[in-house]
């Protein structure tokens, strides 16, 4: 065998070779040996946290609001599972391609989209659409469009729609209480929102929870003291009224006599609180707390009751209206009709302004205030939702004896259709004043004793006198059924001072059956166009809520229980619509 040697220098440069390509791999090696060690030991947390921080997210985890059921259980307010589509705009930005499908799954313009990445470029989240059926938001998410998401929440539904509008009130976009009980006991239904840590995907897609880090506490359920199916007869013939007449609006109130629970509370115009484009502030405005007048002639039962009490007056006791017409301090009072002589009791049955004046004006003014707040004029009733008015009753020291003569027959002081339905409950009950509430009572409320049950039964029965043909309001009666009330006619007050000529407001106030109270009704129309008397107008309304509500409850009819009250003798004359 022959054998082969390189040259001396070339294999020199073979060795060299061979140990610099070594050389090479071992730096290498060793370059990647510390890149290890620095990112697997080293940079570790740091790491760690970016990845965590990139993949992980603490979200909210929104509480479900709580029902409102009417005192039967029947639900009025319920919110509903429904998904917000919301983004990541860091990520969204960059996906240029899948602008326009998910444009045209939220039924949004690119411009819009590209508008609120713009304005929220530097922030984690932006909603896209709220309040969307979870189906429609899962089909939004299943494009898998980066940085794009779905997240929980919920929305208000109020099963009653218009019916119950003014007494809920509504809730905004993010559930949140607005006006109404909603808003009254905001804190009550809310509940408190959670938190919990999820994993991501590079999507922004929720693949897992991870761990709960603040729980969820649903809201809880209220339950009220309307009675839903007294508030659709509210609602209903209350409408039927304003209709009839041409009103530019009207009120019903409702009372437990027992308790001082609202059993219906109901407005015209009304709002549908399940389309809020249908919503604003004229319509929402719940006129039975809001909206003051001045009550008129159904104050006069309680200037009667502060001259029975007195002792000077008895029920035949006779007072002069002629010749219809009045002058305190050059202030006319007028009557309907010259009614002559009347007694106290025809007084009340008439409805004169005259004689209740004068009937009033033989007691200190003192006498006649005491009354009026005692039964809660100028003051607000306390019935829990926002916005309530207290009315206005001018302070005893400021009374001339214009005001003295024109507050005995209900000018000159202002309520609310709900004072006026409280301050008739006093009456109703006997003589006790109890607070009016919108929570479900479930026992008798004991009140304050403000009138003697003496006084209140002589007035009563010449209320039930009022509702007779003798009296201004024979259309508020029930077959039947005993009942007792009064008209109003008032004059709107005018911008400029004084009061319209032909602008009214029409009322009536009452309860049933007579013999043992049970309901206390105050309806209220305003701006009746053609007829306008509280007798023509507001008590047709009465007769048909009332009805329905003693027939709902099987109240036992009353019409042959006798009254316990006896008048000597009294003067009436012709009816009149006042």
């Amino acid at each position: 065998m022959i054998a082969f040697r390189l040259p001396v220098g070339v294999a020199n440069f073979s060795r060299g070779r061979q140990w610099f390509v070594v050389g090479i791999l071992s730096l290498g090696m060793a370059v990647l040996l510390g890149r290890t060690f620095q990112v697997q030991i080293l940079d570790s947390p740091r790491l760690q946290a970016e990845g965590a921080a990139r993949q992980l997210r603490s979200i909210a985890v929104k509480p479900a609001r709580g029902r409102i059921v009417d005192r039967n259980g029947d639900v009025l307010a319920v919110s509903t599972p429904l998904d917000a589509v919301w983004a990541h705009p860091p990520t969204l930005v960059q996906s240029v391609a899948d602008r326009s499908r998910l444009a045209d799954a939220l039924g949004m313009s690119v411009n819009q989209i590209d508008s609120l990445l713009d304005r929220y470029q530097d922030r984690e989240f932006v909603y896209l659409r709220r309040h969307l059926p979870p189906a429609e938001a899962t089909r939004i998410e299943s494009l898998g469009i980066a940085g794009v998401s779905s997240l929980r929440e919920y929305g208000r539904y109020y099963p009653a729609g218009p019916i119950t509008s003014h007494v809920l009130g509504f809730t905004d976009v993010d559930d949140r209480g607005q006006e109404g009980i909603e808003r009254a006991f905001d804190n009550h239904l809310a509940g408190i929102e959670g938190r919990k840590r999820v994993l991501r995907d590079r999507k922004g897609r929720v693949v897992e929870d991870i761990e709960s880090i603040r729980p969820v506490y649903h809201g809880r359920d209220l339950q009220l003291s309307l009675d839903l199916r007294i508030q659709v007869s509210a609602q209903r013939h209350l409408a039927q009224a304003a209709h009839e007449h041409h009103a530019a609006g009207a009120s019903a109130v409702m009372l437990d006599v027992q308790t001082g629970e609202v059993l219906a509370m109901a407005n015209v115009p009304d709002f549908n609180p399940n389309k809020r484009s249908d919503i604003s502030g004229e319509r929402f405005r719940n006129r039975s707390v809001t909206d003051v007048f001045e009550p008129g002639s159904t104050v006069k039962p309680f200037t009667l009751s502060m001259a029975l009490a007195s002792g000077r007056f008895s029920l035949d006791t006779s007072v002069s209206t002629s010749p219809g017409i009045h002058y305190v301090g050059g202030w006319p009072i007028r009557d309907v009709h010259d009614y002559g002589e009347l007694t106290l009791s025809g007084v009340l049955i008439k409805s004169s302004n005259i004689g209740t004046a004068k009937i009033a004006m033989e007691l200190a003014p003192e006498k006649l205030y005491d009354i009026l707040t005692k039964v809660g004029f100028g003051q607000p009733t306390g019935v829990e939702l926002p916005g309530e008015q207290g009315g206005s009753l001018l302070k005893r020291e400021r009374w001339r004896p214009s005001e003295h003569a024109t507050l005995s027959y209900g000018y000159g002081l202002s309520s609310t259709p709900v004072q006026l339905a409280r301050a008739y409950s006093v009456l109703a009950s006997g003589g006790i004043l109890r607070p009016v509430t919108l929570q479900r009572q479930h026992r008798p409320v004991a009140g304050q004793r403000v009138l003697s049950a003496h006084i209140t039964r002589q007035i009563n029965f010449l209320l039930e006198k009022v509702v007779s043909p003798q009296g201004t309001a024979r259309r508020a009666a029930v077959p039947a059924y005993r009942v007792a009330g009064k008209t109003g006619t008032v004059h709107k007050p005018s911008p400029t001072g004084g009061y319209e000529e032909d602008r009214y407001q029409s009322l009536f106030v009452g309860f049933a059956p007579a013999s043992a109270p049970r309901f206390v009704l105050a309806v209220m129309v305003d701006e009746p166009q053609g007829k306008h008397y509280g007798g023509e107008v507001a008590a047709p309304a009465f007769a048909r809520i009332m009805a329905d509500a003693l027939r709902m409850y099987g109240i036992r009819p009353d019409a042959g229980v006798d009254s316990g009250v006896t008048i000597v003798s009294h003067t009436v004359g012709k009816e009149t619509g006042a």
